[in-house]
């Protein structure tokens, strides 16, 4: 009887230590995963459909394009989307172990004014890569003259284009440098 009773209160105590942080921080990766799932499904339908929407009807309607934008659009939403969840979750976590995170958010804070004002040129090319997405300057495939630099673009990114010229060498230019560009693949209207 006495041994009954001791096992008893062994998996009282284990059960009273598993349900504080433990249990918390489990339901939080296991909640995190869940949004991140649901959050790309979402994600990927939205871009699916914006991929096949039809925007411009007619002849000229580059629908590859389209796609390849849709595309581009829907890894930089995923990968923002992951980030913040995954941040969030972090925070959570760390909290849950008795971390004091008002100091952590304060040098974040100083960190990130820090960053912005070191990390201005990313951001200038990552909003001027959007731009040239959303207005569909260029795209993978079209011949291009920029700068000195003449051939086929092999890849549009956020914030890099590369570009394939006509000796073979491939050229990596920052989308925020780019202040002019040829076209010679863009169908005349």
């Amino acid at each position: 009887m006495n041994s009954a009773l001791t096992v008893n209160t062994h998996l009282k105590s284990a059960w009273s230590w598993f349900s504080g942080a433990p249990l918390h921080i489990l339901a939080i990766i296991a909640i995190a995963f869940a949004i991140q799932k649901l959050g790309s499904r979402a994600i990927n339908r939205a871009m699916n459909r914006i991929a096949e929407a039809d925007f411009v009807p007619g002849p000229k309607r580059g629908l590859a394009r389209q796609r390849e934008r849709a595309k581009t659009a829907g890894t930089v939403l995923r990968s923002a989307m992951t980030a913040t969840i995954w941040l969030i979750a972090g925070t959570m976590v760390m909290s849950e172990f008795g971390l004091n995170l008002g100091p952590l958010v304060a040098s974040a804070g100083v960190i990130g004014v820090a960053l912005g004002l070191g990390a201005q040129t990313i951001v200038r090319d990552v909003l001027a890569g959007i731009f040239m997405l959303i207005e569909d300057q260029f795209g993978v495939g079209d011949e291009v003259e920029m700068f000195e630099v003449q051939g086929l673009v092999e890849s549009v990114g956020l914030r890099i284009t590369t570009v394939r010229s006509d000796d073979g060498t491939l050229w990596y230019l920052r989308n925020g440098e780019i202040l002019k560009l040829g076209n010679k693949s863009q169908p005349k209207h």
